[in-house]
């Protein structure tokens, strides 16, 4: 008896799952950063913007890079490269903003992401995404929100409003004397 409701309890959380990945079907806009693709669903991008001179502020952490003005509107900016812990790389033709609206503790606010360049908008069901995998107890398997399988390649899916949070934002970088 005590078998089958561990077997149940099992099966319950794989369906939470399941369901909760399907959920995740719809269409995302790809994107570079170094070698791989990533994607992000396209609900949660406002706009996509050529790259522009970027406001850095003090003692922010070391992956927000600083603010720009967007139509009257200030808005933090975020390397996604330093974010994910890549080596930072100078801007080119092809580096971008994604301007991305983020949910935070029953808020909403408004943020820029540096990518290497905009792939393409992609629609992905549910039956093709796989649920995020255990990378061994890093601080960032919360960041993915699955894996899209598109034509034998595979897409990084993420989820923004976990990589993007108002403490991360607002918290001090640790400056070394």
């Amino acid at each position: 008896m005590k078998a089958n409701l561990v077997e149940k309890k099992e099966q319950n959380q794989k369906n939470d799952l399941s369901s909760t990945v399907e959920n995740n079907g719809g269409k995302y806009l790809t994107f570079l950063l170094g070698n791989e693709v990533y994607g992000v669903q396209i609900i949660k991008v406002q706009e996509i913007i050529k790259m522009q001179n970027v406001s850095r502020i003090p003692r922010v952490k070391d992956f927000v890079r600083g603010v720009i003005n967007l139509r009257g509107k200030i808005i933090p900016v975020v390397d996604l490269r330093v974010r994910f812990g890549m080596n930072r790389q100078n801007d080119t033709d092809n580096t971008c903003i994604v301007v991305v609206q983020v949910a935070n503790h029953n808020e909403k606010f408004i943020v820029g992401l540096i990518i290497d360049e905009v792939r393409e908008v992609l629609s992905i069901a549910g039956e093709n995404i796989e649920p995020s995998i255990y990378l061994g107890g890093n601080d960032n398997d919360d960041f993915f929100l699955g894996i899209g399988k598109v034509y034998q390649e595979v897409k990084i899916l993420l989820d923004i409003d976990q990589i993007i949070n108002t403490t991360d934002l607002s918290q001090p970088a640790h400056i070394e004397l």
